[in-house]
């Protein structure tokens, strides 16, 4: 599509009367598919790599440490524990500063350097593994996690750049979603890879197309809609006109005191705690739960624990349709939609997780039919606490997902650790059911907080102004 001026005799632009009678401008849809639709494809596909890398380990690991092949490690189970967990102590380290380094430098820079690292790291662990031991593999986790810390900060950025709003609800789904198809094509794809050609292969399949997508993104991703060479000044407008951004865009100091005393913010991040919480004790045990309860072999336990996730995924796009829908129609506001969509994202699979809890033992249809719908319609979270976190304050979209994301992956760290105190028995479904109740309780009284707390109306901080000479205090734009 060809770059032209716009004007007001556009076709973007319709004219309508305001509440005074005046006459005003406003942007309509641009219609078609447009570059920023090139960019949520890219992000999207960038969250499929970074989370396959994330979770390839956790199948690897079975293979890596198998008795019955020669070249197995020996490790205890305390050292397999820690492995797992590795990728989260360098995640930790850096989510708070990755906020303000996305600010500083960009999502795409710091994008880029999150997969490329990723992906060197994931071609190098397979021979380091055999000269360096478990260390070795740890320290390759740790900056892995540490180079991740990046992403959803770099995400929230650039869909805060790229999306429109009446379009939020299904890319950013789209981009969002990708995480989930990640986890559940590289737990497909991990058992035949290993089986055919040893767990190494597993690692290099996510290096080489990580790498792919390095070259892929140098050339065709942008930071923002204003520094893309491809796009339509038809579709910059559009975008612009969309997210009230028109006009020069400024860089502001973060308002870390605003930041801090808004219970709406945190009410988010307790929603995102809770989330986490139930995710990943499912994410990091579920391939031992096939493995020891439902007696499922490497093969089996990998497409069998890839089913959730992909339920998850395709999930995502009604959700997001659903959500934009209820916003454009305006059935309900954008706050109580965010609410609605978490809510179904939290408490559905807090129920679900009950009824897991009451399956019958040995009955793996079951099972797996309720771990499926658990995860696949905790698909809300995407258009709930993930987009209030944009909604408040866009211009400090990568600022508040950090620290959100930073203490949501405290608690990353700590439920695999509490489900291993209470685990004793891997084989034991009693046990198993405690976890599964707790996590539930958890998904129950953390998204209660999100609903009674939180908000999608911009927070007047999100636009601060130059320093007011009467009062020598920072002015703040109009909410």
């Amino acid at each position: 599509m060809s770059k032209t001026n716009l004007n007001e005799n556009s076709p973007l632009l319709e004219t309508k009367l305001n509440g005074s009678g005046e006459r005003e401008n406003a942007v309509t849809k641009f219609e078609g598919l447009g570059v920023r639709h090139m960019q949520s494809f890219l992000l999207f596909l960038a969250l499929i790599l970074v989370y396959s890398m994330r979770v390839n380990i956790s199948m690897a690991i079975v293979d890596m440490t198998d008795a019955t092949k020669e070249d197995h490690f020996d490790w205890s189970y305390s050292v397999q524990s820690m492995i797992l967990s590795s990728f989260f102590w360098g995640y930790v380290i850096l989510m708070l500063p990755s906020g303000e380094l996305v600010k500083k430098f960009g999502g795409k820079c710091l994008f880029i350097v999150s997969v490329s690292v990723n992906s060197l790291l994931s071609l190098l662990l397979p021979t380091g593994a055999y000269l360096g031991g478990w260390q070795f593999v740890c320290a390759c986790r740790v900056l892995q996690g540490m180079t991740q810390s990046f992403v959803f900060p770099s995400t929230h950025h650039l869909v805060s750049q790229w999306v429109p709003l009446e379009e939020k609800g299904r890319l950013s789904t789209l981009i969002y979603a990708g995480s989930q198809l990640g986890v559940a094509l590289q737990l497909i794809t991990s058992g035949f890879l290993a089986s055919a050609w040893g767990w190494k292969a597993i690692f290099y399949a996510n290096g080489i197309l990580g790498s792919l997508w390095t070259i892929a993104y140098l050339i065709f991703g942008s930071a923002s809609p204003e520094q893309s060479k491809r796009i339509s000044q038809e579709e910059l407008r559009y975008i612009q006109e969309s997210l009230g951004r028109v006009g020069e865009q400024k860089k502001y100091k973060t308002p870390l005191m605003k930041i801090i005393t808004c219970l709406p913010f945190w009410a988010a991040v307790v929603g995102h705690c809770g989330q986490n919480w139930g995710f990943f004790t499912l994410m990091t045990e579920m391939p031992t739960y096939m493995a020891k309860v439902l007696d499922v072999n490497l093969k089996e336990n990998g497409v069998l624990s890839s089913l959730p996730y992909l339920a998850m995924y395709l999930l995502s796009f009604p959700m997001g349709a659903m959500t934009d829908f209820l916003v454009r129609r305006k059935w309900l506001s954008v706050t109580n939609t965010r609410k609605l969509s978490n809510s179904i994202g939290l408490w559905g699979p807090a129920v679900a997780l009950i009824g897991l809890s009451y399956t019958p033992e040995g009955n793996m249809v079951a099972a797996v039919a309720m771990l499926t719908v658990t995860v696949g319609i905790n698909a809300g979270q995407y258009t709930g606490y993930l987009l209030v976190l944009v909604d408040l304050a866009p211009n400090f979209s990568s600022s508040l997902m950090a620290i959100s994301n930073f203490f949501a992956n405290i608690i990353s760290i700590i439920a695999p650790l509490v489900c291993g105190l209470i685990i004793q028995d891997e084989s034991d479904p009693s046990e198993w059911r405690k976890v599964f109740f707790l996590a539930s309780g958890v998904y129950f009284c953390t998204n209660l907080f999100f609903i009674l707390f939180t908000t999608s109306n911009k927070q007047p901080w999100n636009d601060p102004e130059e320093i007011d000479p009467e009062t020598n205090k920072e002015k703040f734009g109009a909410q």
